[in-house]
């Protein structure tokens, strides 16, 4: 085997690896997505908030300067505000999309390549609005993070 076509099947493994990677994210999103959505359904965005507070206190007493738990907080002051039905049937359309792309993903089948692709984009585009709006470093990192799925879709798809 020449070293160009060697070079080539390293390439080709190493964006399947990143491929199955990112959409493995994606399902694993999509489950904690689903479960919080299912989770404030239940207790509503103030009663989310009222247990993020309580679950965390004992970790900000033994650490008040954790940054994690000040983000767990502030996030949960941020829903706090939402009004739940929005907030539960976001988190579980996305959720529940976002998990149903990875398993078609993961399966290879020719249809959901420019379909997962698209959505994708739509989650990019729609995330570029806000950042537009309200820049947020997080925003930002998962919007980066769904365009370089999409790059890997467009390639699986290409290679597939």
């Amino acid at each position: 085997m020449s070293p160009r076509r060697q070079t080539k099947d390293i390439k080709r493994g190493a964006l399947r690896i990143a491929f199955v990677a990112a959409v493995a994210a994606k399902g694993a999103d999509g489950i904690v997505e689903t479960l919080a959505g299912i989770l404030v359904a239940f207790l509503g965005t103030q009663g989310v908030y009222a247990l993020v507070i309580q679950l965390s206190a004992p970790e900000l007493g033994l650490h008040p300067d954790s940054t994690a738990v000040h983000l767990i907080r502030h996030g949960a002051t941020s829903l706090a505000h939402a009004p739940s039905r929005f907030v539960v049937v976001w988190l579980l359309m996305h959720g529940i999309l976002k998990l149903a792309l990875a398993i078609e993903l993961l399966r290879g089948k020719a249809w959901i390549y420019p379909v997962a692709a698209a959505i994708l984009s739509g989650f990019v585009g729609y995330m570029s609005y806000k950042l537009v709006i309200h820049f947020s470093p997080w925003l930002l990192a998962f919007a980066v993070f769904d365009l370089l799925t999409v790059v890997l879709v467009l390639n699986e798809w290409r290679v597939a």
